[in-house]
């Protein structure tokens, strides 16, 4: 028996912030970034808590990957600024942060709930929807993902006005999280009707909007459905987890500090031809997995159908080498890592199994070898 559920109330559309004029809570703590508050973009959240009369608390100790020190410290600020509410705003790591100290706080008072309300300020990480953050423990060089209701928002709210001045860099990268987040969430073992139905709404958007919204941020209507798409594949994944394509990103992450929807764009077209054993000199006739036709459902949302099977899973592999390199995301680490192979190569070891290891692997339709996860990893440089 599988189950499908979504416990997150999300607000979307032009003026969903003023939903912060009715929410009721006796002080907000509001988990932010620096950025937000030195560019006064943080005025878009505490203008509707002051017309609403509720006051807030700000916390912006937010780093990338947050460690759990800033989990600790979180938790600690949050108690002691008497807040009972907590807004994460931000990205993925600002979102993340604040699901981890809510569900430490309420571990630490159980007799309390805690209402936590997230507001994406990119279109890519889908966390504000899921029961999933990721926290880095610094010293073992790891990113630890975290699974747990616990941690599930109460509500989202999307307001693309928050993603109109987003850099076309990080447009990329994050765009590129939310396309690598659905077809992971559709050809994961654990997929289901539900989740494959969001996926593939989410893959059909950024097909049509991505390379819009990278190329002009004044097209407010890209925007938009790009911010939608983010949830879409979101809510699929929460459903049915993730991959491999996850879990050696996370390790790349960890090791060399590229952004989490980088290191997966480049990793995905590698990671789709390992999962389908599709190569250059594969036969159509020797494709029987599951796994492709999956793939191949997702090429035709694509429009990219071709004469057989092993054509279109190389048709998806390199549709995705195309946009992300005319988006400006390089194919190769070698490219922006500023170390020699060999000290790149000295991290192998580690990394796969990290990669192996992590719980977003669990789910991934074919099951990894430590020798194949190295060789994915010595394709990438």
């Amino acid at each position: 028996m599988k189950h499908f559920h979504i416990s997150t109330d999300i607000y979307f559309s032009d003026g969903a912030l003023e939903r912060l004029t009715q929410i009721e809570a006796k002080k907000a703590f509001i988990v932010t970034d620096p950025f937000m508050v030195s560019s006064g973009a943080i005025s878009a959240i505490t203008k509707p808590l002051e017309k609403g009369g509720t006051p807030y608390e700000l916390f912006t100790d937010v780093v990338p990957d947050p460690p759990l020190e800033k989990v600790k410290t979180g938790v600690a600020e949050f108690a002691s600024a008497g807040c009972d509410t907590i807004i994460g705003v931000g990205g993925g790591s600002a979102m993340d942060l604040s699901k981890a100290i809510r569900r430490i706080a309420q571990e630490l008072d159980p007799g309390v709930y805690i209402p936590l309300i997230c507001i994406p300020t990119t279109s890519g990480t889908g966390s504000e929807v899921t029961s999933f953050a990721v926290i880095s423990d610094t010293e073992r060089q790891l990113k630890i993902p975290l699974v747990s209701d616990s941690m599930t928002p109460d509500e989202a709210i999307l307001d693309a006005v928050l993603v109109r001045s987003v850099p076309a860099s990080v447009t990329a990268d994050t765009g590129m999280d939310v396309l690598t987040h659905a077809i992971e969430a559709y050809v994961s073992t654990d997929h289901n009707d539900f989740s494959g139905a969001l996926a593939e709404k989410a893959v059909e958007i950024v097909g049509q909007f991505l390379y819009r919204s990278w190329s002009n941020n004044e097209d407010a209507h890209a925007r938009k459905k790009m911010h939608i798409a983010a949830t879409l594949a979101g809510i699929a994944f929460n459903a049915s987890s993730l991959g491999l394509n996850h879990g050696m990103a996370h390790a790349i992450g960890a090791h060399f500090h590229i952004a989490h929807g980088r290191a997966n764009a480049m990793l995905l077209p590698l990671v789709i031809a390992y999962n389908s054993g599709v190569s250059g000199v594969t036969q159509n006739t020797e494709l029987r997995d599951p796994v492709v036709e999956r793939y191949c459902t997702i090429a035709n949302v694509l429009g990219l159908s071709s004469v057989n099977q092993v054509m279109t899973v190389h048709s998806l592999c390199n549709y995705i080498r195309y946009l992300n390199e005319a988006m400006g995301i390089p194919s190769h680490l070698s490219e922006i890592l500023t170390i020699s192979r060999e000290e790149y190569e000295s991290h192998l070891d580690a990394m796969a199994d990290a990669a192996i290891d992590d719980s977003c692997t669990a789910t991934n339709p074919r099951v990894p070898l430590k020798p194949e996860v190295i060789d994915i990893y010595r394709k990438l440089w």
